[in-house]
């Protein structure tokens, strides 16, 4: 069995946004694997744990850099890693279309995903995988059970939660809550420098990006800086009241 899990490569939630020539620049800021896809990446490693006949591939799609996260993906287990090298940035679309042809070379019997994007906030991309390949998909998911060639658990739904059991091949998007990622060993990480990295240029799968930016801009919002008073509490708590209905409007 061999389960195909995508790395996305995002800022770190504790960096600064910059800005460049109108653009986001990311040159200089510290990246990070998206913690939306840690989740899959330890649901596979936790699978193959269960049974070593399973083979965990880690895909990135995105520029040079996106090795990084790959090596960190390895260095927590994966047994070997893809990197789809592209100097623009493809939409979810194109990037879809990229997975399912490495999922066809491949031959995976399962895709893991993360369920939303930090930096995009999309969630398309695990259905638009899904329905190029038709294949069935779980979205969400919370708990999964593999035995059989099935998936067995449970996922997220307006009302609540949902059981739910599909057969492999499969796609899966995952959420906090399913499982508790590892972090790589020092072991494991000298392990890594030795695994598979293949890199194919993104020309080689025939997609461009269908979604162009036009413009970036980083919205900054100016604090009031008002001082309330404190000697008087109850004063003090009518005014803030005040403000908060009036001015600030969230109540």
């Amino acid at each position: 069995m061999r389960i195909l899990t995508l790395i996305r490569q995002v800022l770190d939630a504790e960096e600064s946004v910059r800005m460049k020539a109108g653009a986001v620049d990311l040159s200089t800021s510290k990246l990070v694997v998206d913690t939306m896809d840690e989740y899959g990446l330890e649901q596979a490693l936790r699978f193959r744990d269960a049974d070593p006949t399973v083979e965990v591939v880690a895909l990135a799609v995105g520029a040079a850099r996106s090795e990084e996260a790959l090596r960190t993906a390895l260095a927590i287990g994966a047994d070997r890693a893809i990197l789809v090298e592209t100097t623009e940035p493809l939409d979810v679309i194109a990037t879809s279309s990229v997975v399912a042809q490495i999922a066809k070379s491949e031959q995976v019997d399962l895709i893991f995903c993360g369920g939303g994007q930090a930096d995009w906030d999309s969630h398309a991309l695990g259905a638009a995988t899904a329905e190029r390949l038709g294949w069935p998909q779980a979205t969400w998911t919370s708990a999964l059970i593999l035995a059989g060639g099935e998936l067995t658990g449970t996922h997220d739904v307006d009302s609540g939660k949902e059981s739910f059991t599909v057969s492999l091949p499969a796609v899966v998007t995952t959420q906090q809550g399913l499982n508790d990622p590892r972090y790589p060993t020092l072991p494991n990480i000298m392990k890594a420098k030795r695994k598979e990295m293949r890199r194919v240029p993104v020309a080689d799968f025939g997609v461009t990006a269908k979604l162009k930016v036009l413009s970036t801009e980083v919205q900054v919002k100016e604090r009031r800086r008002k001082m309330i008073d404190g000697k008087d509490a109850t004063v003090a708590a009518a005014e803030l009241v005040g403000l908060l209905r009036n001015e600030a409007r969230v109540i």
